[in-house]
């Protein structure tokens, strides 16, 4: 295998991808290695190489590390491909071979420099694993090289992509992406970084509208299918989670159709790759933003690369492709030259690299190469101290250890415990993982005089504590969309009010917004779910606050509770100046004829029902819930014991003009007083015995809007015992009014009892289906009504007509009249 090579007491194996691509992907290296060819020079990779032969150098130079201790190096190219690794790495590791006839023997190889592909380095590290064969990787991120059961001897310069998965999360979650896709190369690299990513997205509530495959082997229909896949999404930001040669057809692709609206997420293999970098690229892909290592100046460095010529070792693979690339032509050769090199143009031989601006000789801004020199300097450091274990005297360093005894595992050991800072400031160490540092630069793609810039606009590390810290410059960011930032979500995130509501079929981030139920809330944007407000408080008509509910009940200040009372206080009045009345016109035969002392109580019962009301009406106390239905039972069972008394006196004094009939003698004022107390104090008895088991109580109803305040009655029994006993007494008094309503006389007052009960029993038989269904405080007024009406019906149609005859015709108040005779 061609390789670059140099001669030292202890070896170290570099492998990188200086040619990027496998022409016969068929050729096996195992029994055709012949034909294994390799193209695509990789400038990028070549520089990798050189730092690292710049590194040796600069340490076999240095006295104070591995002093009177030659390095030396051979390197070989895996052209990007896991089984051309694997047969370089097998290469290294074995017996050497012989370079040149007269060569001494040299030591095998005691660390390995590789990969830069995470599948190339899966397939080192698990062979070269049990072997103890310690393996510093420059650019293999995938996390599942961090288990250290499967890879023991591992070690890398770059943090893995577990710490880059949270890293483009934090991105997203910084943005406000939650609708993205993902391109993922289709090996170890791609897969494990997209999981890792898909994983730390989940549970930032992100989704993966997409996910498609590339590898610079496929054939282009597999290609086309993923950019129709992209221009059928309405996806506005994609995650590249891909190698920059696998990568590199689909960005041709991409930007042939033309496709300009996407904001690409870059993984930290292709952000700061040459080969994308270019104005035409720019026009699809520009803007993109993602992490890479920090960057570093090795300022020897430049020196170093101007002097690579093919003229000063002939021998020295892949110089002449540089050579090639760099100025134009092919070096001059002694030997017979190949197809390949009659084709191509021959150099004169004065061509110079030394006024060259390529990016190559751009030692100010290295990334990936300062992790080649740092994975050198590792290794040294390891063999330093496996070598030089004690100090003799001041000044003066002593090997304990045989150059020639030192074992790859004893180098491993050392790796694993070394710790020193560089020439730069940068403490170089390795976690138990064999993990360096977490710390990236965020870069971003931007067009500046022409030129692809990778411009860092933030930082994203570890800090102190052990917590993941982003920090991004925004103003910084040049976008897709220019200083706009891109809007990536599958629905627009839910105003307050409102919450999600999933669509069948779509992915979590794909929903509806539906406005929340009454007396539920969402005073965020994007809530899943409606909070319910508690149960003193109801939701604004903008369910994005509760208030406190409405308390309601029958006020004196509300025009219903002020007419009720208007018409409560003129009842009670008239029933007053009625009673007045009758008083002043005792003596009269009018009067006389009605039994003043009934209808007196009468007028006092029906004085204090015009009362009730007033205890119905305000804010419920519990003594008022109380009073308002036993005083309503009590006075109503009064106003009705007098009527029914009125009624035996009238029944009992026209029988008595009947031959035989001595009932009128039996039945005098002291018979008429027991009948109406004994009627009453029933119903005193039956609303003692309600008080004093489940009385009466304030209660609050909880309807949508508002709390009702209102009486319970505690007893429904009780209630509706009290409203039954005066309806018996209405019933009785009813049937003897109708029974005497045809008796002779002028005035028969049994008609007017008649009248009156029918509208008695009318208006409380109609309260009650009435009471049942009225809401709130009408159930109050409801009952007010019922006791207004029902009062008023027996005022008007026992006292109005003798209330007449008082005013309107008092020459009807004669003896001759009542009697009936002419």
């Amino acid at each position: 295998m061609p390789s670059l090579f140099k001669a030292g007491d202890v070896m170290i194996g570099g492998i990188f991808p200086v040619f990027n691509k496998q022409e016969d992907s068929s050729a096996s290296f195992v029994k055709e290695p012949d034909k294994v060819k390799c193209a695509g020079f990789d400038l990028r990779a070549f520089r990798w190489t050189q730092v690292m032969m710049f590194a040796i150098d600069e340490i076999n130079k240095d006295s104070s590390l591995l002093p009177n201790v030659s390095l030396g190096y051979r390197i070989l190219d895996s052209c990007a491909s896991p089984t051309n690794t694997l047969r370089a790495a097998l290469t290294l590791v074995s017996s050497p071979e012989e370079i040149e006839p007269t060569a001494p023997c040299l030591p095998t190889i005691s660390a390995l420099i590789a990969e830069s592909g995470s599948s190339q380095s899966l397939a080192v590290a698990g062979t070269l694993g049990p072997f103890r064969v310690p393996m510093v990787s420059y650019f293999s991120t995938c996390a599942c090289l961090s288990d250290k059961g499967k890879y023991p001897t591992f070690f890398r310069t770059i943090p893995s992509d577990y710490h880059q998965a949270k890293a483009l999360a934090a991105l997203v979650k910084h943005f406000g992406w939650t609708w993205i896709g993902a391109i993922q190369s289709d090996n170890d690299y791609g897969r494990n970084g997209v999981q890792a990513f898909t994983e730390e997205v989940q549970k930032l509530g992100v989704c993966i509208a997409f996910v498609g495959t590339v590898l610079r082997t496929y054939p282009s229909s597999k290609i086309l299918d993923v950019v129709d896949m992209i221009k059928q999404s309405t996806v506005q930001v994609i995650l590249s989670f891909v190698p920059e040669g696998d990568l590199y057809p689909l960005m041709r692709e991409v930007v042939r159709q033309n496709i300009t609206h996407i904001q690409w997420i870059a993984s930290e293999a292709w952000i700061t790759a040459a080969r994308p970098s270019t104005p035409e690229i720019y026009s699809s892909f520009g803007g993109a933003i993602g992490f890479v290592v920090r960057k570093m100046a090795i300022p020897k460095l430049r020196h170093f690369l101007m002097g690579i010529s093919p003229y000063t070792d002939r021998k020295a693979a892949f110089v002449r492709d540089f050579w090639e690339k760099m100025v134009g032509c092919r070096p001059l050769s002694t030997g017979e030259p190949s197809v390949s090199e009659r084709s191509s143009k021959t150099c004169t031989g004065a061509e110079t690299l030394v006024d060259s601006q390529d990016l190559f000789f751009n030692v100010t801004q290295l990334r990936v190469s300062y992790n080649v020199y740092k994975a050198v300097y590792a290794v040294a450091h390891a063999l330093h101290h496996l070598i030089f274990c004690k100090k003799e005297r001041e000044g003066t360093m002593t090997p304990c250890v045989n150059l020639s005894q030192i074992q790859p595992n004893e180098v491993s050991d050392q790796l694993k415990t070394v710790h020193f800072i560089n020439q730069f400031g940068e403490a170089v160490f390795f976690d138990e993982n064999g993990d360096p540092p977490t710390l990236y630069d965020v870069i971003n793609w931007q067009l500046r005089a022409g030129q692809v810039q990778h411009v860092t606009v933030g930082q994203f590390g570890l800090a102190a504590n052990q917590a993941y810290e982003l920090s991004i410059q925004e103003d910084s960011i040049v976008w897709r969309t220019g200083k706009l930032i891109p809007v990536a979500v599958c629905s627009q995130i839910c105003p307050v009010g409102t919450r999600k509501a999933q669509i069948k079929g779509k992915s979590v981030c794909c929903f509806d917004c539906i406005p929340c139920a009454d007396g539920t809330i969402a005073n965020a944007t994007g809530a899943a779910d409606c909070s319910p407000c508690p149960q003193e408080y109801w939701s604004t008509d903008g369910r994005d606050q509760c208030i406190l509910k409405t308390v309601e009940f029958l006020s004196y200040h509300e025009p219903m509770g002020i007419a009720l009372t208007m018409v409560s206080l003129l009842g009670a009045c008239l029933s007053f100046a009625t009673m007045l009345v009758f008083i002043h016109y005792k003596d009269t035969p009018v009067v006389k004829a009605s039994n003043s002392e009934l209808s007196s109580l009468l007028l006092f019962s029906l004085f204090l029902c015009f009362l009730c009301p007033l205890t119905f009406i305000g804010r419920p106390t519990a003594w008022t819930c109380m009073l308002r239905h036993t005083a309503f039972g009590v006075t109503f069972a009064l106003c009705i014991s007098c009527m029914l008394g009125k009624t035996i006196v009238v029944v009992t004094a026209f029988r008595a003009t009947l031959p035989g009939n001595s009932m009128a003698g039996k039945f005098g004022p002291s018979q008429q007083r027991i009948i109406v107390c004994s009627c009453t104090v029933v119903q005193i008895f039956i609303c003692v015995l309600w008080l004093n088991l489940n009385p009466p109580y304030r209660d609050f109803r909880y309807s949508h809007r508002k709390i009702v305040l209102e009486c319970n009655t505690g007893s429904e029994t009780a209630f509706y015992a009290v409203l039954g006993y005066i309806g018996i007494l209405a019933g009785i008094c009813l049937v003897l009014a109708f029974l005497a309503r045809k008796l002779p006389d002028n005035f028969n007052e049994a008609k007017f009892i008649t009248f009156s009960m029918l509208i008695f029993c009318a208006v409380w038989i109609t309260f009650i289906p009435a009471y049942v269904s009225s809401p709130g405080k009408f159930t109050v007024a409801v009952e007010i009504f019922a006791i207004l009406s029902s009062a008023f019906g027996l005022l008007i149609c026992i006292f109005a007509p003798k209330c007449y005859i008082l005013f309107i015709k008092p020459e009807k108040n004669t003896k001759k009249h009542v009697m009936g005779r002419n």
